[in-house]
């Protein structure tokens, strides 16, 4: 009962966190009150794993990445 809640749980975070990397790339979309909303969502997830593995380059961030296969591993060890 507890795994499904879970994997529930961690299925919509998967998607909220890909949304939210789609919308990151589209300056206007940046703007929205919508992407403010997910960015203070998101990115106290993301700000350990910035903290290990800085952006490349100074421009391009793969925590998004990181953290999405961290999910999908974590996905599989609750089915």
């Amino acid at each position: 009962m507890i795994f499904n809640i879970l994997y529930q749980v961690f299925k919509v975070l998967n998607l909220v966190i890909f949304v939210w990397a789609i919308m990151s790339w589209i300056p206007t979309l940046r703007e929205s009150s919508f992407y403010k909303a997910l960015d203070s969502l998101i990115d106290p997830i993301l700000a350990p794993i910035r903290k290990v593995i800085p952006p490349i380059g100074g421009t391009f961030d793969i925590s998004p990445m990181i953290l999405l296969i961290g999910l999908q591993i974590l996905l599989s060890l609750l089915r």
